[in-house]
């Protein structure tokens, strides 16, 4: 499709004007950031797989009566959504100890937790995006109080969805973080999940070998990020089980 004028562009994705009023395209780039962009490098592919798998996790999620941005995948690295004002919070659901959770509050990575605990971050790279309480949010005025429990209901429903999705392919579902969208027909809001769902955003172990599957891949130098979001597609269905590369054409004679 022609390229239309540029609305934003971020770690991992550039957001352009839509083809309607009220619709943006967003594309996924090949950059792979960890450690708030303090590193940084370019993977051949990634953007291919995550669009794929984002448009997957978010038809899924439509089928089972939760809203999201989504409308269609227009090519390899582009799908259309619908613009909305972004809650500013990133919501994280966490089923086992892993990351930053792991370090604040010295549980063992991969201890199962006692149920889903859902945290809250203030959208701020400058800031690193902290954490925050529900009383941060009131009371900078984030979200109501209606928000922070229909946001709280949408993630336990993404995490019940893509938990039951990972587990009938033998992954593990440790945590994910999602974002949070307003939709506004007329006088009338709704909340949707914004944004993406992929391995970027989620953190994912193989149930029997506790391999990473996800961006700790990249973060912690574990071989090829390339492969592990491959393998997570290929699980799902969505790939051949011995694909061709997706990186780069090759010329033939």
């Amino acid at each position: 499709m022609a390229r239309r004028k540029k609305i934003y562009e971020g770690k991992a994705k550039t957001l352009y004007e839509g083809p309607e009023p009220g619709t943006i395209v967003q594309y996924f780039k090949d950059d792979a950031t960890a450690f708030n962009a303090e590193k940084k490098d370019v993977i051949d592919g990634k953007g291919v797989l995550n669009n794929l798998l984002s448009e997957y996790f978010m038809v899924g999620l439509g089928q089972v009566g939760v809203p999201t941005h989504f409308l269609k995948r227009l090519n390899m690295r582009e799908q259309l959504v619908r613009s909305c004002e972004i809650v500013p919070l990133e919501v994280i659901v966490r089923n086992y100890a892993a990351g930053t959770m792991s370090k604040r509050l010295g549980i063992d990575e991969g201890t199962q937790l006692p149920r889903p605990i859902v945290e809250y971050c203030y959208k701020d790279d400058s800031l690193g995006d902290p954490l925050v309480t529900e009383e941060h949010i009131a009371a900078f005025g984030w979200a109501s109080q209606q928000d922070m429990d229909d946001i709280l209901s949408l993630a336990l429903r993404v995490n019940d969805f893509l938990s039951g999705i990972m587990y009938g392919v033998g992954i593990k579902l440790v945590d994910f973080k999602i974002e949070i969208g307003r939709i506004y027909d007329g006088d009338f809001q709704r909340l949707v999940v914004a944004d993406e769902i992929s391995p970027d955003s989620c953190r994912l172990w193989d149930m029997e070998t506790n391999q990473k599957l996800d961006k700790d891949v990249f973060r912690r130098d574990l071989g090829s990020l390339t492969d592990a979001y491959s393998e997570v597609a290929r699980r799902l269905g969505l790939m051949p089980n011995n694909p061709a590369s997706i990186t780069k054409p090759t010329l033939i004679n």
